[in-house]
C-alpha cells in the first residue's frame, strides 16, 4: 500500500499554496490561470510521490485528466551515440509522470514515412524530433495539423518552434579556453562526411573562436573523411601530412565520436602516441571514453537536463493539443570533461 498523499506535503516540497496543489490536481488550473510550466512541476513531483500509484491501489478515478497514448522519439540513425545516450534519461521522465515511450527510426530513403506523418496522431500523442529527423516537411506537416511537438537538438529560422538543444557556443568556449590554456598552435579539425552539412556551421564558430585565444594560433585545418564502418581504421595517409613538417599538427579535435576509436587505433597502429606527439579532443562525448587508453577529453552534452526539459515540454503541447501559446527555445550549456588525451595542464 502506497503512502497517503497529502496535498499540504505537495505543497511545501514546491513551495507553493495547498490551493495550487488542489487546482492542478482537480484540473481546474487553467480557469484560474496557472501557468503551464507550474501546473507541469506540480504534476511531475505529484507523480514521484505517489499520488498516482495511491489512486490506482485504491481503484479511484484520478481527480485529473490523464494523457493516453505514447510519445515518440523520432531518430535519424540508430547508431548514433546521442540516441543510445538520451533514450534512458527520456524514458524515466515520461515514467515519472506516466506516459508510454517508444524509439522511431525517420529512414530519409523511406518514402512511406513522409505518409505515415499525417497518421501518427492515432498512435502517438506527441512527437520529439531529434537532429535531422526534424526535416523541413515532417515540420510543416506535423505544425499545420497542430500536431503536438518539440525539436532536440534541432533549430530552424523558418518557423518560431518548442527546441530545446544544447548550447554550441558556450561549448566552443569552454573548448577553446582549455585549449588557450594547453598553449597549442597547429590545430587540425577532423569531421565525417555524413555529417559535415550538419556541422558546417559549428566547425566555423570553432575556428574563428580559436582565434580570440590571446596569442592566437599559427596553423589550423579541416579535413572531411568518410565516415569508418565497424571496426575499421583510419587511413593513416589522410593525416598522414598534417602530422609532419610544414604542418606537425599539436591537436586532433574529432567533430565526431564515432571517429575517435578508429584515429587512436590508426595512430597506435604508427607508434604515435597520445598526448605525447599529439594531443586528442572530441567535440562529442562516446561510450567508454573514460575507459580508452589514454580517456577521451570531450564535451558532454547535458543529457539529463535536455531530457527533462523536452519531456516537460512535449507533456505541455500534449495538454494544449498542440495549440500552446507561447514557443519556447531552450538551450543548455556541455560540460568539459578533461581527461589525459588532451595532455591537460
Amino acid at each position: 500500500m502506497g503512502k497517503k498523499f497529502k496535498n499540504k506535503d505537495l505543497a511545501a516540497r514546491l513551495g507553493v499554496s495547498c490551493t495550487l496543489v488542489s487546482l492542478v490536481l482537480n484540473n481546474k488550473a487553467d480557469l484560474h490561470g496557472i501557468k503551464k510550466e507550474t501546473q507541469e512541476k506540480v504534476l511531475a513531483m505529484a507523480r514521484q510521490m505517489g499520488f498516482f500509484d495511491a489512486r490506482e491501489e485504491k481503484k479511484e478515478p484520478y481527480p485529473v485528466e490523464t494523457t493516453p497514448g505514447i510519445i515518440g522519439l523520432v531518430v535519424p540513425s540508430l547508431t548514433d551515440p546521442f540516441v543510445y545516450d538520451i533514450t534512458p534519461y527520456l524514458q524515466k521522465a515520461f515514467s515519472s509522470i506516466g506516459v508510454g515511450f517508444t524509439v522511431i527510426l525517420r529512414d530519409p530513403d523511406d518514402q512511406r514515412f513522409n505518409r505515415f506523418v499525417s497518421s501518427f496522431r492515432k498512435f502517438f500523442s506527441g512527437l520529439i524530433l531529434a537532429g535531422e529527423a526534424a526535416d523541413e516537411k515532417t515540420i510543416r506537416t506535423l505544425r499545420d495539423n497542430d500536431y503536438p511537438f518539440v525539436l532536440l537538438e534541432k533549430t530552424t529560422d523558418k518557423y518560431r518552434l518548442n527546441t530545446v538543444v544544447t548550447d554550441i557556443s558556450a561549448g566552443i568556449k569552454l573548448l577553446t579556453d582549455h585549449i588557450g590554456k594547453l598553449g597549442y598552435k597547429n590545430i587540425l579539425v577532423l569531421c565525417g562526411n555524413r555529417s559535415f552539412r550538419e556541422k558546417e556551421k559549428t566547425i566555423k564558430k570553432f575556428i574563428d573562436s580559436l582565434g580570440s585565444i590571446p596569442g592566437g594560433i599559427n596553423k589550423h585545418a579541416v579535413e572531411v573523411i568518410e565516415d569508418p564502418v565497424a571496426e575499421e581504421r583510419l587511413e593513416f595517409n589522410i593525416i598522414e601530412k598534417y602530422l609532419k613538417p610544414p604542418f606537425s599538427a599539436q591537436l586532433i579535435v574529432t567533430m565526431n565520436a564515432t571517429l575517435v576509436s578508429p584515429l587512436m587505433s590508426c595512430l597506435e597502429e604508427r607508434k604515435i602516441i597520445i598526448p605525447r606527439d599529439v594531443a586528442l579532443i572530441s567535440f562529442e562525448e562516446g561510450p567508454g571514453f573514460a575507459f580508452f587508453h589514454p580517456p577521451v577529453t570531450s564535451l558532454r552534452k547535458p543529457l539529463s537536463g535536455l531530457a527533462l526539459k523536452a519531456s516537460n515540454m512535449i507533456w505541455s503541447e500534449v495538454k494544449n493539443a498542440g495549440k500552446g501559446k507561447y514557443r519556447r527555445q531552450l538551450s543548455l550549456a556541455p560540460e568539459l570533461v578533461i581527461r589525459k588525451s588532451c595532455g591537460t595542464y
